[in-house]
């Protein structure tokens, strides 16, 4: 038996076609999702009904634009495998694995390393 996973941050999902994804012009639209939150606190403003406080932003690369979506308009494609992240004065770099997983590695050059006993070599003797 196969079963659909929850979908989360990273993910590709499809819009379902509904009534207001067609009025809006997003029905069988496909996005990446990039966040989630609880209606009820932020207060974002949802597309479709808000079933149990919880909402999905979806980015549409091909309209530079994000919704938030009610989780039952939304279907689950695939991880977005190959999905990068990286964040400003993080030496480190997150890749989403065909799993879903995040696949994490360091992107900081590994500069050589003086041995602890050169790291006096630059005194000079009688001082």
């Amino acid at each position: 038996m196969s079963t659909t996973p929850q979908i989360s941050f990273g993910d590709r999902v499809r819009v379902r076609p509904h009534s207001l994804t067609t009025q809006l012009g997003l029905a069988d639209s496909i996005g990446q999702v990039y966040g989630e939150s609880i209606p009820s606190v932020s207060g974002v403003e949802v597309i479709g009904e808000v079933a149990k406080d919880r909402a999905i932003n979806v980015f549409f690369e091909d309209r530079n634009k994000a919704y938030w979506f009610s989780p039952q308009l939304l279907d689950f494609i695939d991880h977005g495998a190959g999905t990068e992240i990286t964040l400003d004065g993080v030496p480190k770099k997150w890749t989403r694995t065909i799993t879903g997983e995040w696949d994490e590695t360091d992107t900081q050059k590994s500069a050589k390393k003086k041995p602890w006993w050169k790291l006096w070599t630059g005194l000079k003797k009688g001082r």
